[in-house]
């Protein structure tokens, strides 16, 4: 070797030694600085997709977010919208020259329509319900969004039920009185209260007259539940004569215990409603097919399990035949689209903690397109060869990605947050499988610190996520974030025992009615898992958890002194006040059965088991918080304290199940970090 060859290796060496060494760990601060990406549309050219940015505003406590577009080859992004509020949910023109958009720029909820050349924008509603997920007929002459509002005005002409809508919201908005009378449950819903009103879905000319109600009645036409809501709820047929939409079950007084929804469609110049599903459980997310023959949706088959598994399914408008195309797909197809060939569709679905794309024939035959990570909200151009999506993983947020149709030379197109990044150490999740109960394999993810020393032990906080019915995927989260709490020092650890979805529906099955049973093996042989590991540092170990994750804290707590400390966020604590207060009854109906019918209903409540508490915790809960109410973290929060085991109650007063707003989720960071400190290091 000569002495120019050996200053040159020297040279590189020095170089990326040098590189790596001015980058760091995560910090808090960059959960705030990061650019949240979604929402990618194609052009109908397929030149060019539109997408939104979220920038979180800190001192504002908000997120701003506005539309971008870039060429779908890669090149500059250009910023269509900027203004200091919310401009959302882009949907091309059928010609491509404009975006409808959703907005509170003049301090509502309205939808807009901009000319993509110019730039110019024009306010299409001025409902005084507000205006949300507009979409475009195919001729490009009317628009569809939905909007919340009481019932009995609906079959009113529109100004004259806008009016009244309006008179009758303001009443109670300037009322010194604000009591509310209820008649039938679901009265309050996720984190706000529902008031009586329904979502009803308008029809409007693409000018911004003519609006109104072609859903009207005490009947919802969008699903008020996440649970069953997919995106964009509706769609018109290709001849623009009727729309399809999801409507909520009925009777109405049964919707609290009722998954039932439906699939309906309403012609657009009789305003005649026809229903083309009579399955008993829920049919949602109706999607004509380009040549108008078919509507593609997903239904799950059991009445009344909100986690069942999604089909796809097809039926024939002409014949009225109804078949599943994923008989033996065994995980949940989400939000799908169209091929122009009108013979394929293509979807994501969780495998194994990952998140796919697959395409879905007519005829049933199913095809992994693009594994790598968490994938989804795809978009097929035309002629059906490219495929646009988001594309996150543990240690890098969503961006987009394109790919041919066959998932073939795929590329990240925004680059959004690659500068940042470039600059922060990040460990690359390990994916391991241990045996559970009765010898099933369970995965799970373990993050290390960032600049890992395998001589080292670290301190383990093992995590254990909500649902029950959900899963750690491979995605990033600006909640529980895997690498920000890695980069505190600790090794984490993200099970994914029965009751997770995405390794098979009778894996999800096993934890209904066993919520402390076999999955409570899997958790602990998780455990005994990490503990087998030289780098884990066994006198110093913590679990933290959210909704069920909360659940399982508690139940920890009856159950094993493992742990120096435990982190419950919005737990389930008491199943008997728990029934009595969450609004879809339906879940604990399924997962428990009913209280006076059920003798076993509190055998796996973890209050039953207060005796044996003993581990210090910190609670979190929210006063918004409807699906677990406040009162389970408050009843925790008393036992604890009577008992004398020290323990926290950080309490958000303006937060639902979620910590969302900046400000708060910077102390529910720091709140959670200062304790496992505490009681870790």
């Amino acid at each position: 070797m000569n002495r120019r060859t050996l200053f040159m290796m020297l040279y590189v060496f020095t170089s990326v030694l040098s590189i790596a060494q001015t980058k760091r760990p995560l910090q808090l601060e960059d959960l705030f600085t990061i650019q949240r990406v979604s929402d990618p549309q194609l052009s109908p050219d397929g030149k060019t997709v539109a997408y939104v940015v979220g920038v979180v505003d800190k001192v504002a406590n908000r997120i701003n977010t506005d539309i971008w577009l870039i060429p779908t080859i890669g090149g500059t992004a250009k910023q269509l919208t900027n203004g200091p509020k919310a401009d959302r949910h882009p949907r091309w023109s059928p010609d491509g020259k404009s975006i409808a958009f959703e907005s509170n720029r003049d301090g509502s909820l309205q939808i807009f329509v901009i000319t993509v050349a110019t730039g110019e924008s024009k306010k299409i509603t001025s409902i005084s319900s507000e205006a949300s997920g507009a979409i475009w007929s195919p001729d490009g002459k009317q628009l569809a969004f939905y909007s919340a509002v009481f019932p009995e005005f609906s079959d009113k002409p529109y100004a004259e039920a806008d009016a009244l809508n309006k008179q009758k919201q303001a009443g109670r908005d300037n009322s010194k009185m604000n009591a509310r009378v209820m008649t039938k449950l679901l009265y309050r819903h996720w984190d706000s209260w529902v008031d009586d009103k329904r979502q009803h879905i308008f029809v409007v000319n693409a000018d911004g007259t003519n609006p109104r109600n072609i859903t009207p009645g005490d009947r919802d036409a969008v699903p008020t539940s996440s649970t069953f809501s997919t995106g964009d709820d509706f769609s018109f047929s290709p001849d623009g004569k009727e729309v399809a939409y999801t409507a909520t079950p009925v009777p109405v007084r049964e919707e609290s215990w009722s998954t039932n929804h439906d699939i309906l469609t309403v012609n657009l110049s009789t305003g005649e409603r026809k229903q083309i599903t009579t399955n008993a459980a829920a049919d949602v997310y109706p999607q004509y097919s380009p040549n108008g023959k078919f509507i593609a949706y997903r239904a799950q088959s059991r009445p009344g399990f909100e986690a069942d598994r999604w089909q796809l399914m097809l039926y024939d408008r002409m014949a009225g035949t109804v078949k599943s195309l994923t008989p033996k797909f065994d995980t949940n197809v989400d939000a799908f689209v169209w091929s122009d060939d009108n013979k394929t569709l293509y979807t994501s679905a969780e495998e194994k903690a990952n998140t796919p794309l697959w395409s879905i024939g007519i005829d049933g035959m199913v095809k992994k397109v693009y594994d790598n990570a968490n994938n989804g909200d795809v978009n097929i151009s035309a002629d059906g060869k490219t495929i646009v999506f988001v594309h996150q993983t543990m240690s890098h947020p969503v961006e987009i990605w394109t790919a041919g149709n066959n998932g073939t030379n795929a590329k990240q197109l925004t680059k959004v947050n690659d500068d940042l990044f470039s600059h922060i150490e990040l460990s690359e999740p390990e994916y391991v499988w241990f045996e559970g109960a009765n010898g099933a394999k369970v995965q799970m993810w373990i993050v290390k610190p960032p600049f890992f020393d395998a001589k080292k032990k670290y301190p383990l906080v093992y995590w254990v996520h909500g649902g029950p019915q959900g899963a750690f995927g491979n995605g990033w989260s600006y909640r529980w974030n895997q690498q920000l709490w890695a980069a505190q020092g600790y090794v984490i650890a993200l099970p994914n025992p029965r009751g997770s979805t995405g390794f098979g529906q009778q894996f999800t099955d096993e934890i209904s009615h066993d919520w402390g049973g076999k999955v409570y093996t899997d958790v602990m042989n998780g455990v005994a898992y990490m503990e087998q590991q030289p780098y884990v540092d066994l006198a110093k170990m913590a679990a933290a958890g959210a909704s069920y994750g909360g659940y399982m804290m508690n139940w920890m707590n009856g159950h094993t002194d493992k742990f120096k400390t435990l982190v419950c966020h919005d737990g389930v604590y008491n199943f008997q006040s728990m029934y009595g207060v969450t609004e879809e009854t339906w879940f604990d109906e399924w997962e428990h059965g009913i209280p006076w019918e059920n003798p076993d209903f509190e055998k796996f409540s973890p209050h039953k088991f207060a005796q044996n508490f003993k581990t210090p915790t910190l609670i979190i809960h929210n006063e918004l918080d409807f699906r677990v109410p406040v009162g389970e973290g408050f009843a925790l929060f008393t036992t604890l304290q009577r008992k004398g085991i020290p323990s926290k109650l950080l309490y958000f007063p303006d937060e639902g199940h979620w910590v969302l707003k900046p400000q708060n989720s910077e102390m529910w960071h720091n709140t959670i970090f200062e304790w496992l400190n505490e009681y870790l290091k």
